[in-house]
Order: C-alpha cells, then structure tokens, then sequence
C-alpha cells in the first residue's frame, strides 16, 4: 500500500513536471487553449459569486453576534476583508475549483481515452499531451487567482448586504472601515498562491483522466479520484503555503 501510494506520488509528479516544461515551449495551442480558459473561468463565474456572497453574509452574521457583545461593531468590515482575501477565498475557490474543474477534466479525458480519441489524435501526428493536458494546467493555473479574487469580491459584497440589513451601514463607509489600516499589497500573496491550487487540481486531473486504461470504469475512477486527491492536496498545501506566507511576509499574520 505504501510502495503503491509513493510511487502514484512520483508519476504524478513526473507528470506534472512535464507539462510544466512543455508549456514554455512551442508549439502553443492557442485556440484550445482559449477555449479552456473560457470554460474554467467563465464556466465557473456564477459559481464562485453565489458561493462567495453566501458566505459573505454568514460570516458576517457569526462575527456580529459576537463582536457586538464586546462593542467593536465597527470591526466588523476589516475582519470581513482580511478573512476573505487571507484565507477563505483562496481556499473555498480552490475546492471547488476542485469540485467542478477537476472533475470535469478527469472525466473527459478518461472518457477521450476509453473511446480512443487520444489515439486518434496522434494518429493525425498531433501531441495529445500539449493539446490536451499542457493547456488544461495552464488554463487552470492562470483563473484560478482572478476566480479567487471575484470570490473576494462577491464576499465583502455580501457582507455589505447583511451588515447593511442590520445597522443601515453605507457603503462607502464599509470600504472605509473594511480596508482601514490595510494595504492592498497585503492580500497579493494569498491570491497569487491559488495558482498553486490551479496547477495541482490541472495536473492531478489530467493524471488521472490523461493515463486511465479501464474504460467507463476508469471514467468513474477518473472523476473520484480528481476531486478528491485533488481537495486533501489543496488543503494540505494551504498549510505549507500560509506558513511560507508568514515567514516571507511576517505582516501578513494576523
């Protein structure tokens, strides 16, 4: 079980290394390529805003009920923006980056794979792995921070919305208090580190999709194993990530 696990571990990151080079070199399919980020980062628009705004208004229903208790009300927009941009954002858009995303890919291409459509692609003496798989990680490695960010967004405004509903705050005082005292630069990093997210749910995906044998079983197992090796790796990078965070960016802890 070990043996199997460590070495699934270094083909996976074989994988992954090789779509990491390839995708500096040419050629660069650029007309697929737009296509997946079209169905990335459109495709999960709605998504991401409704997941985001929802999760703005709780937030910000817990954090009142007790914040008002110790008479800091007024803190509530800044813990509102430094918990999205910090740490719910980055992570919720990666899982369920993981969710839709990952799955997908592994899925469809299990499925190019059981029905012999990667074979016919290179039969026409087209690389199938830069077509299909270096596209599909760079794809997902380049939206995942611009989903990350209208996560952010959708969220303040969502915490706008209930703390409106409770104190009538405006909202252009809710901007004031919700980024008082903190630079934008701040939230650069755990943005940027979605990226990582984006590369890892692209490669584990397209692993597993990319080199099933099993037919429509492997489909299914494609698709499982996508969302979840792909969401118990964000979450154990996140850990990794926030701590590299902390120590290049000693501001960053709060």
């Amino acid at each position: 079980m070990l043996r199997s696990t460590f070495d699934s571990i270094g083909r996976v990151t074989l994988f992954g290394a090789k779509a990491l080079r390839d995708a500096w070199f040419p050629p660069f399919e650029v007309e697929y390529l737009v296509t997946q980020l079209y169905e990335i980062g459109v495709g999960s628009f709605l998504l991401v805003v409704a997941s985001g705004f929802a999760l703005g208004v709780v937030l910000t229903l817990h954090t009142r009920s007790m914040l008002v208790q110790f008479g800091a009300a007024a803190d509530i927009p800044v813990f509102q923006s430094l918990a999205f941009f910090n740490e719910i954002g980055p992570l919720v858009t990666g899982l369920l980056m993981a969710g839709r995303v990952g799955a997908g890919i592994g899925a469809q291409l299990a499925n190019m794979r059981s029905t012999e459509q990667i074979d016919a692609i290179e039969t026409l003496s087209i690389n199938s792995f830069r077509l299909l798989v270096v596209t599909r990680v760079i794809a997902c490695t380049a939206m995942l921070p611009l989903l990350a960010i209208v996560m952010d967004v959708a969220g303040i405004l969502g915490g706008f919305v209930s703390e409106h509903l409770s104190s009538h705050l405006s909202w252009t005082l809710y901007l004031e208090r919700a980024f008082d005292g903190v630079a934008p630069a701040e939230f650069i990093p755990p943005t940027l580190k979605t990226a990582v997210y984006g590369y890892f749910i692209a490669t584990i995906s397209c692993f597993y999709g990319y080199t099933t044998n099993e037919g429509s079983e492997g489909v299914r197992k494609a698709a499982m194993y996508s969302v979840v090796i792909s969401s118990l790796v964000i979450i154990l990078a996140d850990v990794i990530l926030v701590k590299c965070i902390f120590f290049f960016f000693p501001d960053q802890a709060i």
